[in-house]
């Protein structure tokens, strides 16, 4: 498509053409300026200098302007002086373009004429192609203009008038935060407007206040915006921001408005309200502040409803109501370039409101402090943190509360090494559980070098001391968990040799890298089951663990013995293509099968083989397999698969775990899995496309009796269609949950959702 002869921006519905609008400064000494140039004698004869240039001789330094035209002209017979062909006149930071200026001396009428152009001091640019000025500049009346403002969107009006404190009245004008020309400079109808009868753009308080307004979308005109205004650069402000409306299976249609307090420049509170037709009402705040040394913001949920435990099966008896809510709060001070405090807590009146009132569906609230010094070589942490669970099951009274946690490192580099020291305590107390207190220290020497033949092999050496104290053991159902009552002291000591050998050549038209890798990792007998297991539990073979001094999480079980590791990374780089795949396996001297439970590919000798192949190609395709094998029979135990395909309009993305560890269920955190998850977008237009997710329970009873899925439970899907182009998101969604929890009934959901770009209400 051919641009217009002229690329400037289209003004809306109302056809008004694009338009150029001239400075608010005084003129009289430039035109002046502009007569000294010309030759003398001049009498009702034209005056020609080609792109004359002069500065006016003003007064005051700071009401100087200069001026630039292809040819200026003056008439003795009607006292007029014409400047013609690029006129660009110039103050400060304000500036002028139009195709003919002309100052009438004896009226003091100024005119300018074509495509003006007037950007002024706050990058704000006004368009028209005639305007009549007095003398100075200072006021004047405006036809067929377009007012495009700095931080986004632009007024169009039949006409106008300025006065001289630079204030705008704009009769039958139209506002849009939407751009009216497309990339390749055609004009295009923007997707929404406001109209109004008249509009008023105070220049001191940067605000546009409108007057009979209304909200035209697509062309069609909704609903009449009484009191609409907002400010010109878009800065927040006091007022109600736009309403959501939704329709839930559980307190059915759903209403909900926020109005936003702009308390100063530094802090804001929103307050909400949500009206449903099958609950009462329910409020929220929201306050955030910033300060000199950091920020934080507090939101809080508060409404009255009925509840029933999350294990009945029966509805919420109608009176039995309560108060129900949520408050979370977080925030960040740095009170040095080294010291700084994160606090942030969450907390829910009971297992179920969340869900119900759709506002996360995490099951579990974690709150925690921490005080923390980072500098280049060392780490210190002060931390405490609590767990509230919503979870189906558990007991509140068997979560954990870890206070202190308590946590120093530091890193020495030396000539023969880097070392690194390590202080760790930690303190875990339950109201219905075991309690448990763990200190240790840790020193560690790491030596890398790389051999005459490039390999690179580093020499590990770790010793460690820890002292534990438990009771109430018994309250841990998992055995193997628990440890021994009281008082439990151990020494660790660990060396580690570590071999890789990167091996680059050309290959396939790209660039090959072959990376054998040899480990081995020697620990003496540990003491592990006397010891409480709060950090370690969820244990399982992976490639980002293969090769790790210690392949249990966390610091209470120590992998002891002598295993070698053995394995190779692969990576293969075309032009728009990568190709990487990871694969190990390990063998250790100990047949010890108490510490390792079946299942976790690390219970005999020979380990399971674990591998990860990623697969990219430019920014369309993006794959990720991660896989264990078992060792003897090469059945998958882990089979896991993202994929990503497509552009960022039109994609799919399909996700796939499933895990066969062939484990007894009382491990709660090692029970089998398989899951699905699926989403996609098509755009099938320009600016629309329709969107699906969903995520399915693909687990049946011989994998994990505790499941009640019969191999194929859809837990929630998303299906929806949405418009979005560069001033509006509009999207229509229907959800569907497929699991009731408590009062959180499963049923039907949906959503409009509606955000203009550059919009407020007051």
């Amino acid at each position: 498509m051919q641009p217009a002869a002229r690329p400037l921006p289209q003004a809306f519905s109302r056809r008004l053409r694009t338009r150029r609008l001239a400075a608010s400064t005084s003129l009289h000494a430039l035109f002046a300026a502009g007569l000294f140039a010309l030759p003398g004698g001049a009498s009702a004869q034209d005056a020609a200098a080609p792109a004359a240039s002069a500065s006016a001789p003003a007064p005051q330094q700071e009401e100087q302007v200069r001026f630039e035209a292809d040819k200026v002209q003056y008439n003795n017979d009607s006292d007029q002086v014409i400047a013609t062909g690029s006129v660009v006149l110039r103050r400060e930071d304000q500036t002028v373009r139009a195709n003919v200026v002309t100052w009438d001396r004896k009226t003091g009428k100024i005119e300018a004429n074509g495509n003006i152009r007037f950007v002024d001091q706050d990058g704000n640019v006004l368009y028209t192609d005639k305007v009549e000025l007095t003398e100075e500049l200072k006021a004047g009346a405006i036809e067929d203009m377009l007012l495009v403002l700095r931080e986004g969107g632009r007024l169009a009006a039949r006409s106008g008038e300025r006065d001289e404190k630079g204030n705008i009245t704009l009769h039958d004008a139209a506002f849009s935060g939407c751009a009216v020309e497309d990339d390749d400079g055609c004009p295009k109808k923007p997707s929404w407007e406001i109209t109004a009868v008249q509009v008023y753009f105070d220049a001191a308080d940067k605000r546009v206040k409108y007057k009979g307004a209304k909200l035209r979308m697509f062309g069609v005109s909704l609903l009449p915006l009484p009191g609409l205004g907002h400010t010109s650069d878009f800065r927040a402000e006091t007022g109600l921001l736009i309403p959501d409306l939704r329709l839930g299976a559980t307190n059915g249609v759903e209403l909900s408005d926020t109005w936003y307090w702009r308390i100063a420049d530094n802090k804001d509170l929103a307050l909400t309200g949500y009206v449903y037709t099958g609950a009462l009402p329910m409020v929220s705040a929201r306050y955030r502040q910033l300060t000199d040394i950091g920020a934080f913001q507090v939101t809080g949920y508060l409404t009255r409803s009925a509840v029933i435990p999350t294990n009945a099966t029966t509805a919420p008896v109608p009176g039995n109501q309560q108060f129900r809510g949520y408050i979370e709060a977080n925030g960040r001070l740095q009170f040095s370039p080294t010291w700084s405090l994160t606090a942030y807590g969450r907390y829910a009146s009971d297992r179920t409101f969340l869900r119900r009132y759709d506002i996360s569906r995490d099951d579990r609230l974690r709150s925690s402090i921490n005080l923390e010094r980072i500098d280049n070589d060392s780490y210190f942490s002060l931390a405490g943190w609590a767990i509230q669970t919503l979870r189906l099951g558990d007991t509140q009274g068997q979560m954990p509360i870890a206070l202190p946690s308590l946590e120093y490192r530091r890193r020495v580099q030396a000539p023969l090494g880097k070392f690194e020291f390590e202080v760790n305590t930690l303190a875990i107390t339950r109201t219905q559980g075991q309690d448990t207190q763990r200190a240790f220290a840790r020193a560690q020497w790491d030596l890398r070098t790389i051999t005459g033949l490039g390999q690179e092999v580093t020499f590990t050496v770790l010793g460690r001391g820890d002292v534990y104290h438990s009771a109430q053991n018994d309250l841990t159902s998992t055995i193997i968990y628990r440890g021994t009552p009281g008082w439990q002291a151990r020494a660790i000591g660990t060396a580690a040799v570590d071999v890789k050998w990167p091996l680059i050549g050309a290959a396939f038209g790209g660039t090959q890298v072959i990376t054998p890798r040899f480990q081995i990792v020697a620990t003496p007998h540990v003491k592990n089951l006397s010891i409480p297991n709060e950090d370690s539990r969820a244990t399982d073979l992976e490639d980002s663990n293969l090769f790790s001094l210690n392949r249990f999480p966390g610091y209470d079980r120590i992998e002891d013995g002598l295993r070698f590791t053995y394995g190779f990374d692969y990576q293969l780089t075309r032009p728009g293509w990568r190709f990487s795949t990871t694969i190990g396996q390990s063998y250790r001297l100990s047949n010890d099968r108490t510490l390792l439970p079946e299942g976790t590919g690390l219970s005999n000798r020979m380990s399971d083989i674990v591998g990860r192949t990623d697969i990219r190609f430019r920014d369309i395709v993006q794959l990720t397999h991660r896989f264990r094998l078992d060792k003897s029979t090469f059945a998958l135990r882990r089979n896991e698969f993202d994929a990503t395909i497509g552009s960022h309009r039109t994609y799919v993305e399909v996700g796939y775990l499933k895990l066969n560890r062939n484990i007894d269920t009382s491990f709660e955190d090692l029970r089998d899995r398989e899951e699905l998850r699926v989403a996609g977008r098509v755009a099938f237009a320009k600016y629309w496309s329709a969107f699906v997710s969903s995520v399915i329970n693909l687990t049946d009873k011989s994998e994990d009796p505790t499941q009640s899925s019969d191999g194929f439970q859809i837990l929630r899907h998303r299906i929806g269609v949405a418009y979005t182009d560069d001033c509006l998101d509009l999207a229509f969604t229907w959800r569907r949950d497929y699991i009731t929890t408590g009062d959180a009934t499963k049923g039907n959901s949906y959503l409009i959702s509606l955000s203009f770009k550059n919009l407020g209400v007051k």
